[in-house]
């Protein structure tokens, strides 16, 4: 239970989720000295990174009674930054199999796995538990019921069933499995193969078809590359161009960038909005995901509105619930690792009582300025959680902390990354002109000891 006002607060905390926030979260708590629960459904730590060949039954994700599938990684994935970049302050990532900048998925979940197991975090966590519900025990108190179930742990295949009160949650369980998808006329009558790209694994299944995808996302451009090496040609539709593009992608010959898709038709054909019109085999759906929290029980004081989660006070706090309920890992179009970390350092500190956050009445005021601020500069609801996702609100963050903010060459490599994706996206991964933000990189990393076996 807390102990009294201006004295260190030693909680027993819930975490949702073991991925990359649940980790750093459980780590940052149990250094505060908090006692800390894993829960995920799980067989392993890494979340998303846990690659699976499994898909879920309807592969567009639209029916809500489907078997789900956490996981959206597919079998070449790559990550999209350097692996300088990602690394935990005091973790760095170094080459464990996979020596390349931007390694493949297996050496991102070694890195996960090796992080869990440095700091003892997997004898928290309970694996193959699924969080069924969390909710306060009474309305406006400090304690949580959180309720979960472990399946075929009854001898007969079916659940048992768990009630555990905790006096702070933490949901920490990940952005990448709820699909958001594109609307289109003729979205139900078209009748060729419609998908997610939460549930693409291999490109063997599109040999010599016509494919659309509809995004220009990293997922988007990855799997256009990949499958344009087996299809006849490949379209990428995205709503961020203009309405008359129609262009090639730079280094390939069967991929053309167009504007968004205006129709799709009973013969098969789909017409774009710079006027094009070709038969499709297959539409793939690179839109993003869905904050999704089934769960979470608040009687409307957290909720997801055209994927705002709010209100947050900095993405993190539910002002009148804080902070006794947060959220990490929640902004997009971030240096997500090391932006984690940082917002784990903060609930954890805040839990403790080491660090005080504003009235809730001046959290209030912050979050509806910044919705304000969003809507004046035109930024669509459902862009809340990537407006400000930037190095600034990660060394805000920092400050919270009393920690230093983002390395100079973290941010530059970060920089660099993105703009080298956007020139050269079929090769920016294995050509890079930065060696001397690496070399910063090693000398800062060699401040640190924690992972005592690291080498270059």
């Amino acid at each position: 239970m807390p102990s009294s006002e201006n004295s260190v607060n030693i909680l027993h905390v819930a975490v949702i989720g073991a991925g990359a926030s649940g980790l750093l979260t459980a780590r940052e708590l149990r250094r505060e000295g908090h006692k800390v629960v894993v829960f995920d459904k799980g067989d392993e730590v890494g979340g998303t990174w846990v690659y699976t060949t499994q898909v879920e039954t309807d592969l567009l994700g639209l029916d809500q009674n489907r078997d789900t599938v956490h996981s959206s990684a597919y079998e070449s994935l790559r990550t999209n930054l350097p692996r300088e970049a990602m690394s935990f302050r005091d973790f760095p990532f170094v080459p464990l199999r996979d020596p390349r900048r931007h390694p493949d998925r297996r050496e991102v979940l070694m890195y996960l796995q090796e992080f869990a197991r440095e700091f003892d975090i997997e004898e928290l966590v309970r694996f193959g538990t699924e969080v069924v519900s969390v909710e306060q025990v009474v309305d406006g108190g400090k304690l949580w019921n959180v309720k979960s179930k472990r399946k075929g742990l009854d001898g007969d295949g079916g659940c048992i069933e768990d009630n555990v009160t905790f006096d702070a949650v933490v949901i920490c369980c990940g952005n990448f499995s709820e699909p958001r998808i594109a609307q289109f006329a003729g979205f139900n009558s078209w009748p060729g193969k419609q998908m997610h790209s939460h549930n693409y694994r291999t490109p063997e299944a599109f040999k010599d078809q016509v494919i659309v995808l509809i995004g220009l996302s990293s997922s988007a451009k990855d799997l256009s590359i990949e499958i344009s090496e087996v299809a006849k040609e490949v379209h990428i539709a995205a709503r961020s161009v203009s309405d008359d593009t129609c262009e090639k992608m730079p280094g390939k010959d069967n991929i053309w960038i167009n504007s968004m898709i205006e129709s799709a038709h009973e013969d098969g054909k789909v017409v774009f909005r710079n006027g094009a019109a070709i038969f499709v085999d297959t539409i793939i759906h690179c839109t993003g995901y869905k904050y999704h929290y089934p769960f979470l029980k608040t009687n409307g004081i957290v909720t997801v509105d055209d994927n705002r989660v709010g209100p947050l006070y900095k993405h993190v706090f539910p002002p009148r619930l804080a902070p006794w309920l947060s959220f990490v890992g929640i902004p997009l179009k971030a240096n997500a690792f090391p932006a984690f970390e940082l917002q784990s350092k903060w609930v954890a500190a805040v839990l403790s009582n080491r660090v005080v956050l504003p009235s809730q009445e001046d959290m209030m005021e912050d979050v509806n300025t910044f919705y304000s601020m969003l809507e004046a500069s035109g930024v669509p609801k459902c862009y809340t959680h990537s407006a400000d996702a930037k190095p600034d609100y990660c060394n805000w963050l920092a400050a919270q902390c009393r920690c230093p903010g983002f390395e100079e060459w973290r941010v530059k490599i970060y920089q660099e990354a993105l703009k080298n994706a956007s020139i050269r996206p079929c090769s920016y991964r294995d050509e890079w002109e930065d060696e001397h933000l690496i070399l910063q990189a090693r000398e800062d990393f060699s401040k640190y000891t924690s992972f005592k076996s690291w080498q270059y």
